[in-house]
């Protein structure tokens, strides 16, 4: 009669360490230093110099896309509860005016509140502000309460914006702002709103239970209404926040330019979409972060930049940015049937 010995048995099974999880966003870090080095080695190739080793040219990078990052926190928050914002650009041309038709100087001859001149600056900051905040709530009380698709209400709200900040300027610049105003877009302050922006979101995301309830609404509503979620209050905040940012977006882009014009922030909101998506969040909700948010920016900016730096047609760049925004569509599908497979 054999006897088993319970040692051998526990001799002859392998140990299998759990397999070491990297963080998501690493792929995209990796894409982003791929593009780098790729641009590094057309530019001494091209233009016989450095693409990289240039601070110059990586602060006009960063620069360039700081609005659109503050822009992108917010658009990120509302694909992951599976919407979708379009109106961003057009707060952002709202914004800038409303904020600088109350940041003038009051030796200008045709400003357009007289009695409204030479204001501490945080007037005029609250005001384009405020004007994001409740176009993003008009977004979101839509939503919310009449069941509109976002696609379509966001839409109307990107028309209707784009349409007052013309109506308000009479399709004239608002020009001749105060020193104070134009400081806020000045050296590396809209880095710096940017990155304080991103923090606090990264924290209210990860650690707070807004965060838990917007991941839960994008992987799935019923769910979350079922686990006692109040969902159309939750996303009418969602709208809102994103609106608020677009208005902050805004404030910056007209202290940067030092004027206010309706035709700011065109096409800003698709490179907000373009980065988000690229960055990793989910077009079908329930997964995104801000780490890769920003990332997704600096790839934008990065590209943008590299582009010009070889002396590349504007055209080209907007073909190559599109193929880009479908390829990063194409592998989030990917992913979601290898998670569901």
């Amino acid at each position: 009669m054999a006897i088993s010995n319970p040692s051998v048995g526990a001799q002859s099974m392998t140990f299998r360490p759990p397999k070491r999880k990297w963080p998501p966003e690493l792929s995209i870090f990796l894409v982003l230093v791929g593009i780098s080095l790729f641009f590094e080695m057309l530019g001494w190739y091209i233009n016989g110099q450095s693409f990289l080793l240039n601070p110059e040219r990586l602060q006009i990078i960063i620069l360039q896309m700081s609005v659109i990052g503050i822009i992108a926190i917010g658009v990120n928050l509302v694909i992951i509860t599976s919407g979708i914002d379009l109106s961003s650009g057009s707060v952002v041309a709202a914004a800038a005016v409303v904020s600088a038709s109350l940041a003038q100087v009051s030796d200008f001859p045709r400003a357009v509140f007289p009695g409204l001149t030479d204001l501490p600056v945080f007037w005029p900051l609250l005001a384009g502000i405020t004007t994001g905040l409740v176009i993003g709530l008009i977004n979101g009380t839509l939503i919310a309460k009449t069941a509109i698709p976002p696609f379509i209400a966001t839409l109307g709200t990107m028309v209707a914006a784009r349409g007052f900040a013309k109506w308000f300027t009479g399709g004239m610049p608002v020009s001749m702002l105060t020193d104070d105003f134009a400081w806020i877009g000045s050296g590396l302050n809209p880095v710096i709103i940017f990155l304080v922006v991103a923090l606090i979101f990264h924290i209210v995301l990860r650690y707070t239970r807004f965060g838990k309830f917007s991941y839960a609404i994008g992987a799935n509503r019923q769910a979350a209404l079922v686990s006692g979620i109040n969902v159309n209050r939750h996303l009418i905040w969602v709208y809102t926040i994103a609106g608020l940012l677009s208005g902050i977006a805004g404030s910056v882009t007209a202290a940067r330019a030092i004027s206010g014009q309706s035709s700011m922030g065109v096409m800003y909101e698709l490179d907000a979409i373009a980065a988000v998506v690229i960055g990793g969040t989910s077009l079908v909700g329930g997964v995104g972060r801000v780490t890769g948010t920003v990332i997704g920016v600096l790839i934008l900016g990065v590209m943008t930049s590299g582009f010009t730096f070889i002396r590349i047609d504007a055209y080209y760049q907007e073909m190559v940015k599109g193929a880009i925004i479908v390829a990063a569509v194409v592998a989030d599908q990917y992913r979601q049937r290898n998670r569901r497979g």
